[in-house]
């Protein structure tokens, strides 16, 4: 038997089908993971399980590396076969086949028999739908009460991607805390690069970008609070204009787009959507301000991403931000208009708060190395290895 040390040849599964279908949140997460872990244990396997294939700009380097594979299920109309029926069913027959050495749910759940067939580690991003029930159907709710925490239970190792996450598993479902790693996902490596002078002025030619802005990314949505940011606005002078990066369709983004215009701001507030990442660094560089105000994340990666470009951050108490944040950002009441308002304009007015918090920023993120999710994640499924073996 291999040791548990010893990664050369170590086949590791994990679940892809939000690597293969997802260009966002858990999508990212899932590339991510493979990205760094494939990249730091060279000598191990990394094989990807879909229940389809298809075309993924960001996922095609990844499967282009001799150790990162994908495995799909065949398809036959006879079978009957559903992708969550094999998702959550068949899946562990064909773990089973291949011998992993451990399966990782990259994406808060587990087949409903893994644990009779290998070690499996599942990572838990949130339990927004607990928090913040308004934004999900009964049934949803239901559901991913039943098929997340089932998946946690049944986990031979839990990784939550926050403290706060951390303490909703135990508060919640009564995970115990000596069952779960908390381990930060960083950044996509795009970030990391210094935004030159010459990227700013292509990306502000490309998107006629105000002069002075400050930016909000993230889906247009209740959680995520936008009617904040928007009301704050008002509140600033009128050569301050609004940048909103994301997704912005459904009732609550009809109720931001009235509120802009029943608070005159129409000329003030740019919406860009299905912005390429390689351009999102230079749009939080430009700004002077990046403004999160979600009323609950599991860890909040936009703060992340904008103080490693040197953008400080307005964010709100209530989840895990300050997590993300550290002293690089100013929290605030997630319903403080003024509060709101108020910070963004001490970080406009005052050339030295803004490069101390820019400053402070920078140094706290640091923290949410590639490193350190490698060897974390690394540890996770050692410690899984060996819990299913006792």
């Amino acid at each position: 038997m291999k040791k548990v040390s010893d990664t050369q040849g170590m086949l590791i599964g994990m679940d892809g089908k939000r690597a293969v279908l997802n260009n966002t949140g858990l999508g990212n997460y899932s590339r991510y993971a493979v990205n760094i872990l494939s990249l730091a244990y060279p000598g191990a396997r990394f094989r990807l399980y879909s229940p389809e294939f298809r075309e993924n700009d960001r996922l095609k380097p990844l499967l282009d590396r001799e150790n990162v594979g994908l495995f799909v299920p065949s398809r036959h109309p006879d079978m009957g076969l559903t992708r969550s029926f094999w998702r959550t069913v068949d899946l562990p027959v064909q773990l089973k086949k291949d011998d992993v050495a451990v399966y990782h749910g990259l994406s808060n759940e587990l087949p409903l028999t893994i644990k009779d067939v290998c070690p499996a580690v599942v990572t838990i991003h949130d339990l927004i739908w607990r928090r913040c029930p308004d934004d999900y159907s009964a049934i949803d709710r239901r559901l991913y009460d039943f098929k997340y925490g089932r998946s946690a239970r049944i986990a031979s190792r839990v990784i939550a991607i926050s403290e706060c996450t951390k303490r909703d598993l135990m508060s919640d479902y009564g995970i115990p805390e000596d069952k779960i790693d908390v381990i930060y996902q960083g950044i996509d490596p795009v970030f990391s690069l210094a935004v030159g002078t010459t990227k700013r002025m292509e990306v502000r030619e490309k998107y006629k970008l105000p002069e002075r802005y400050i930016i909000s990314v993230g889906t247009v949505q209740p959680r995520k609070n936008q009617l904040l940011t928007v009301r704050a606005l008002a509140e600033l002078p009128e050569r301050v204009k609004l940048v909103i990066v994301g997704s912005m369709k459904g009732s609550y983004a009809d109720g931001v787009r009235r509120e802009i215009e029943r608070l005159g701001l129409s000329d003030r507030v740019m919406h860009l959507q299905n912005v390429p990442l390689a351009d999102l660094p230079a749009l939080y560089a430009c700004a002077e301000v990046s403004l999160y105000t979600s009323r609950y994340e599991g860890f909040g990666l936009p703060v992340v991403e904008s103080l490693t470009v040197g953008t400080p951050v307005v964010a709100c108490t209530g989840s895990c931000l300050e997590e993300a944040g550290g002293e690089g950002a100013v929290y605030v009441h997630p319903d403080d208009v003024g509060a709101c308002a108020d910070a963004v304009r001490h970080l406009l007015d005052s050339v030295v708060f803004h490069d101390k918090k820019a400053g402070l920023g920078k140094r706290h993120v640091k923290r949410f190395s590639a490193e350190n999710f490698a060897r974390e994640t690394m540890a996770c499924y050692k410690k899984a290895i060996i819990s299913h073996l006792s």
